[in-house]
């Protein structure tokens, strides 16, 4: 049995034949309209030899190079930063202090209430295109207007340089701004030994574990026409342990007196800066240069913190006297209260504390305590300028970042003492009560 085949209809090869040729024509009419197009576009036509442009639907203009621009950030104070490299900040503190000192047996001192503007300064600091940058600060506090900060830097890579009035490399205590201390005073030796701004040039040098410093200086704004001629070195360790922040220096000071015939006199107030009682004092003591080293310790773990220091500062004295070598230093420890607070560090010194919860925002802002025992010994090579055994206690609120208020009180042991009570006692003790309000931008 077979199956018949049907014949395909020829007509239907045709068919599709002409529907292609259509499609084609109708492509080729596309593609000149499209031609035609691009020849009333002259401005799109590629160059000879370019490869054809492909049309799109649409063409982005091009972007144009980004201009100047200036930023503004507040950091307790409006700073403002070009994209040049230029900026400026304006910065400023104010401290009022108040309290009283207590001395047994009146000897003739200045006990009692007292009070006064610790510190009132305005100023402005910023940067300079080129890896410069300045400070400047002006002091209205006291009797007259004093330059704190004036100083020139040039930074580059690690290491800056810095060119003006300010802080010899001497002691933890003293390079930490007097805004971020622990107590209302520094430790009695830095006042003592005489640490304070002076003009000279510096350089430092900062990388990783290491921060290595080292200035040539003449003297302070208010003495520029003594002879003093003085050398500083500082080399800290600022190793961390997990959360903790470790720090150990040493320093060396040098300083030529530069004169025959001149002298040096170490004395200090009791805690407090507004008595103007020194119950330790040299007197005066010719020396033709001094010679100090100091040792420096500290370590911040969380909402603790500890540090410790150890200074000895010699006086050469002329010809055949024995020279005296005076000691200071103290050891101090101190908590948070508040949760999540710690002391700040940067830059081989302590720095800001930064309420976790600041008030207004949910919290109370930061709560510390402190412990300081602080002692100086005037008494060397037949001179007897006394000794100073302080025992301290603070408490510090911090409701913001820029605001604080700080309650001191300290008693203090003398031993050969300058100044005696009524009955000649030399041996007695100080109480002291001193409190602070302060604000800084």
């Amino acid at each position: 049995m077979t199956t018949p085949l049907h014949a395909q209809s020829s007509s239907e090869p045709s068919e599709e034949i002409e529907r292609l040729r259509a499609q084609v024509a109708e492509l080729g009419q596309r593609i000149d309209r499209l031609q035609e197009q691009l020849r009333e576009a002259p401005e799109d036509r590629p160059e000879e030899g370019a490869a054809p442009a492909v049309p799109t639907a649409s063409r982005a203009p091009a972007a144009s190079p980004p201009g100047p621009r200036t930023a503004i950030a507040f950091k307790g104070a409006p700073e403002v930063k070009h994209s040049s490299g230029w900026s400026f900040k304006p910065r400023g503190r104010l401290m009022y202090d108040a309290g009283f000192t207590s001395v047994p047996g009146s000897p003739g001192s200045d006990e009692g209430f007292g009070n006064e503007v610790r510190r009132a300064r305005l100023g402005v600091q910023g940067d300079i295109p080129g890896g410069f940058g300045y400070k400047f600060e002006l002091d209205f506090a006291g009797d007259e207007v004093e330059a704190a900060d004036a100083i020139l830097t040039y930074e580059t890579g690690d290491a800056e340089i810095a060119i003006g009035h300010q802080n010899n490399f001497q002691s933890l205590e003293e390079l930490t701004s007097s805004l971020h201390t622990s107590f209302i005073e520094r430790a009695a030796f830095t006042d003592a030994f005489g640490f304070e701004r002076r003009i000279g040039v510096s350089a430092s040098y900062e990388s990783g574990l290491f921060l290595a410093q080292a200035g040539v200086f003449t003297d302070n704004f208010d003495d520029t026409d003594t002879d003093n001629r003085g050398v500083d070195g500082r080399f800290v360790v600022m190793p961390e342990f997990g959360n903790a922040q470790a720090h150990l220096g040493a320093s060396i000071h040098y300083n030529d007196l530069g004169k025959p015939g001149d002298a040096v006199r170490y004395r200090q107030r009791p805690l407090v800066h507004f008595t103007s009682d020194r119950f330790v004092n040299t007197g005066t003591i010719g020396a033709q240069s001094e010679l100090g080293y100091g040792l420096e310790a500290a370590l911040i773990s969380g909402p603790f913190h500890a540090a410790a220091e150890a200074f000895w500062q010699r006086a050469d004295r002329p010809g055949v006297l024995a020279d005296p070598t005076f000691f200071g230093g103290y050891a101090e420890v101190g908590y948070f209260l508040t949760a999540g607070d710690s002391r700040g560090y940067k830059g081989g010194k302590f720095d800001r504390v930064k309420p976790a919860n600041p008030l207004g925002e949910g919290g109370i802002g930061s709560v510390q305590f402190n412990l300081r025992y602080d002692r100086l010994d005037l008494n060397d090579a037949g001179i007897v300028g006394g000794k100073q055994d302080g025992y301290y206690a603070s408490v510090i609120w911090k409701p913001i970042d820029y605001v604080l208020f700080m309650l001191n009180y300290g008693h203090l042991n003398y031993e050969d003492a300058a100044l005696a009570t009524a009955g000649g006692d030399r041996s007695y003790g100080v109480d002291v009560l001193g409190v602070r309000a302060q604000i800084d931008f």
